[in-house]
C-alpha cells in the first residue's frame, strides 16, 4: 500500500539521522554537501511543493520562506538559497525541521487516504506517480545524507563515528577472474512495469564488441599495490585533466585512507577509523583514479552499455541484504553468482559520458528538470552501493557525478576487450 510504503520511507530517513546531534545535522562540510538539518527539509519540501500545492484543497504553505530555503536546483519553481551556504542556516532549528516534515506527513497521508476512496479515482491516477517520484527522490538522500555526514566526520581531528563499532573481519576475496561477453546487438534501458528515473528511457538497441568484464570489484590490496608501485607519481597513466588534479591536490591515496608513523594504512569509516582491510573493495575514488588503476593493471573502465548488457546476461539481481554504512568483501553475506559486487557495495565507474538515451525527451515543467539538465561534464556509474537503500537499484540505474567526485561510496570494476566470446 503507498501509503504505508511512505511512512516507512519517511520514518527511515529520520532513523538515519538519531545517531546525530544537532551540531552535527546543521554543519556542511563542503560545498557538494548539505547538512542533514537540509536533507530532511528538501525532501519535505518536495512532497509539499509537487504534490500538496498542486493537489491539496485550500494549500497553504508550513512556512512561506520555506520554499526558498530548500529548493535545491529546480529554476521553474523560482529563488533558491544559494547552495554552499546551507551550512549557515542555523534557524529554522530542527525542532522546527521535524515539525515541518510531520505538518506534511499527516497532509500527504490525508490526501492518499482521500485518493484510494470511493470518489478519489482520477486522483490517485495523478497522486500515484508523483509519490512514488517523491519516494525514490528521498532515498537517493538517504544515501547521500550518510555520504555527505562521512565526509563531515572525516573533517573532525577526533574522528568522530556515526556508530562506533568494530567493522567484522571478512573472508578472504577471492581471486578476481574475467567473465567473457559476445556482445552484439543488445538492447539497454528500463524495461517493465517498474520504478525508473526518465534518464533511464528509452530501452535502446546498441552494439557491443566481444568484451570481459572482471567478476568483482577491485580490492583494497589491489589498489594499495598501485599505489606502492608509484601511481600517484606516473604521469603516464592519467588522462592529463586527471594528472593536473591529482598534482595540485597533492593526492597520493584515495579519499579517507590515511597512513601512520609506522607505515600502517587506516580507512576512515562511518564506524571510525579502521585498519584498512585488503579484501574489501577499494572505494571513495574519483575517475581520474579509477581510470589511472586501470590503465596501470593492463584493463580499462566499461562502458555503460556493457555494464548493462553484462548484468542483463548474469542475472544479477538486488542483493538481499539491507543498506549497510561500509562495503562488503565479495561473496560476503550470500553475494552469489558469475558476477560479484554488481549491486549493493559500490558504484562502478563506467568510461561513459553522461548523456541521453536516443529518443529521450524531458517532461513538462519543473520536475523534467530532475536529470536531463545535468547532462554535461560528468560521467556515468552504474550498479549501486552499501548505502543505497533497500529496494531503490535495479540493472539500468544511471548515477552520474563529474569526474573528480569521491565522497560517494565509488568503486572500479575492469574490462578489457575478447576475442572469445559465451
Amino acid at each position: 500500500m503507498l501509503s504505508e510504503h511512505y511512512r516507512q520511507v519517511r520514518r527511515h530517513t529520520l532513523a538515519l539521522a538519531e545517531p546525530l546531534s544537532d551540531e552535527d545535522c546543521g554543519a556542511q562540510s563542503m560545498t557538494d554537501a548539505s547538512p542533514v538539518k537540509w536533507h530532511l527539509a528538501h525532501t519535505t519540501w518536495f512532497f509539499e511543493t509537487f504534490i500538496l500545492e498542486r493537489l491539496e484543497a485550500d494549500f497553504v504553505p508550513f512556512h512561506t520562506a520555506f520554499r526558498v530555503l530548500f529548493n535545491s536546483y529546480y529554476n521553474g519553481i523560482g529563488e533558491k538559497h544559494p547552495r554552499a551556504q546551507r551550512g549557515l542556516l542555523t534557524r529554522p532549528s530542527m525542532a522546527e525541521v521535524r515539525a515541518y516534515r510531520s505538518n506534511v506527513d499527516a497532509r500527504l497521508v490525508r490526501l492518499l487516504a482521500a485518493a484510494s476512496g470511493q470518489d478519489g479515482t482520477g486522483l490517485q491516477a495523478e497522486l500515484a506517480p508523483l509519490v512514488t517520484l517523491g519516494l525514490q527522490h528521498e532515498q537517493q538522500h538517504q544515501e547521500l545524507l550518510l555520504t555527505d555526514v562521512k565526509h563531515l566526520l572525516a573533517q573532525n581531528p577526533l574522528l568522530p563515528a556515526y556508530l562506533a563499532q568494530p567493522l567484522q573481519p571478512p573472508p578472504a576475496a577471492p581471486v578476481l577472474e574475467w567473465q567473457a561477453f559476445e556482445g552484439g546487438l543488445c538492447e539497454i534501458g528500463h524495461q517493465g512495469e517498474g520504478f525508473c528515473f526518465d534518464n533511464e528511457l528509452p530501452r535502446h538497441r546498441q552494439y557491443l564488441a566481444p568484451f570481459e568484464l572482471a567478476t568483482r570489484l577491485v580490492s583494497n590490496g589491489e589498489y594499495l599495490a598501485f599505489i606502492e608501485a608509484g601511481g600517484y607519481r606516473d604521469a603516464s597513466l592519467w588522462l592529463a585533466e586527471g594528472w593536473d588534479w591529482v598534482r595540485s591536490q597533492q593526492l597520493a591515496a584515495p579519499l579517507y585512507w590515511r597512513q601512520d608513523g609506522q607505515g600502517q594504512w587506516h580507512e576512515f569509516t562511518l564506524y571510525g577509523e579502521q585498519p584498512l582491510v585488503p579484501a574489501r573493495p577499494a572505494c571513495h575514488l574519483s575517475l581520474f583514479e579509477a581510470d589511472a588503476y586501470a590503465r596501470w593493471a593492463g584493463a580499462r573502465l566499461p562502458t555503460e552499455a556493457e555494464w548493462e548488457y553484462a548484468a542483463q546476461r548474469a542475472g544479477v539481481a538486488e542483493p538481499l541484504q539491507a543498506m549497510a554504512l561500509h562495503p562488503r568483501c565479495a561473496g560476503e553475506d550470500g553475494d552469489r553468482g558469475s558476477l560479484l559486487q554488481m549491486l549493493g557495495q559500490g558504484w562502478q565507474w563506467t568510461s561513459s559520458s553522461y548523456a541521453a538515451y536516443p529518443g529521450f525527451r524531458t517532461a513538462a515543467g519543473a520536475l523534467g528538470e530532475y536529470n536531463g539538465k545535468f547532462m554535461l561534464n560528468q560521467y556515468v556509474l552504474r550498479g549501486s552501493s552499501c548505502a543505497t537503500p533497500a529496494g531503490h537499484a535495479r540493472i539500468s540505474y544511471r548515477n552520474f557525478f563529474p569526474a573528480g567526485a569521491r565522497w560517494q561510496f565509488t568503486a572500479i570494476r575492469l574490462a578489457r576487450q575478447s576475442s572469445a566470446a559465451v
